[in-house]
């Protein structure tokens, strides 16, 4: 044997000078966990730790998204206020349009009113766009904006709901679909 290597299911071998016996680490953690009780309590706490770091990124990356979403739904209101909605309105009026343009991104989305997400979910804290993935985030920030020019333009709101549709399913199959994505997952 002397000084040659020698290989037994995951251990390693290796005699002579910088020698010693080596194994995978899923075999040394486990082996290190059955000899002492503190390594093991470490190594739960760590695998604790480290799970709660990748869901405080996880949690983060929500949160900005939602932010992002936020701002540009202000770039979308600020349209509506200008485009659509006349001088005389009651403030009661003026909530419903912008409530029906909301709706019309929920729509485009997801296929659903808010009235329509909280019937179907009456115990749910908060609304439908706090209830969404972090792709659907994504996506509802640009026909936000994209609802914005639109409506500049003077596209009625069926036209608009049309257009607003193909560009969010195109936009989730494009993320639901992206491998590199999947993997920041």
């Amino acid at each position: 044997m002397g000084g040659e290597n020698q290989r037994y299911w995951n251990f390693f071998s290796k005699a002579g000078r910088y020698g010693g016996t080596y194994a995978h680490k899923d075999i040394a953690f486990e082996f290190g966990s059955a000899i002492s009780a503190e390594f093991k309590l470490y190594l739960i706490k760590e695998f604790q730790r480290l799970k709660e770091d990748e869901n405080s990124r996880q949690k983060l990356d929500w949160n900005l998204q939602r932010t992002l979403a936020k701002v540009n739904y202000t770039i979308h209101t600020d349209a509506i206020k200008e485009r659509l909605i006349p001088e005389k309105l009651t403030g009661k009026q003026t909530s419903l349009v912008y409530a029906s343009e909301a709706d019309l991104l929920n729509m485009a989305l997801f296929g659903k009113t808010a009235a329509d997400w909280r019937a179907e979910n009456p115990d749910a804290n908060g609304n439908m766009r706090d209830d969404a993935t972090l792709e659907q985030l994504v996506v509802l920030s640009n026909p936000e904006s994209i609802n914005a020019v639109l409506i500049r333009q003077g596209l009625n709101q069926s036209e608009r709901l049309t257009q607003l549709n193909q560009i969010a399913i195109t936009q989730m199959t494009s993320l639901v679909n992206n491998a590199n994505l999947k993997n920041l997952k």
